[in-house]
């Protein structure tokens, strides 16, 4: 099955569950993209004792999963240099959308 994962937070919590969902998706033979928009493009950079969401990030990046990152959301925070992520669109967000067979946000 095809997963577009939204995320749209910055929360410790939700970004870990959401991209140690993303991951497991991918354990199971799912295809996953996700796109980051609002402080969810803060994701890669999120850290907490218990929560470590830039763990569970890179892991998603290691076994080939596709993110993308709104280039709004981005740059409004100035994050440009700072990200792996490939700026992206709205453009790029509803292609994900119609790709899905499930969408899923966080």
């Amino acid at each position: 099955m095809k997963f577009g994962i939204i995320i749209e937070t910055k929360e410790p919590e939700k970004s870990w569950n959401a991209f140690r969902f993303a991951n497991a998706s991918l354990l199971h033979g799912h295809e996953v993209k996700i796109f980051l928009m609002g402080e969810g493009v803060e994701c890669e950079s999120v850290t907490h004792e218990k929560f470590n969401t830039a763990k569970e990030f890179n892991h998603f990046l290691e076994n080939d999963g596709v993110i993308l990152a709104c280039g709004t959301c981005i740059q409004s925070r100035k994050l440009d240099n700072q990200t792996v992520c490939p700026i992206s669109t709205m453009k790029d967000c509803i292609e994900m959308v119609e790709w899905a067979e499930k969408v899923i946000t966080f």
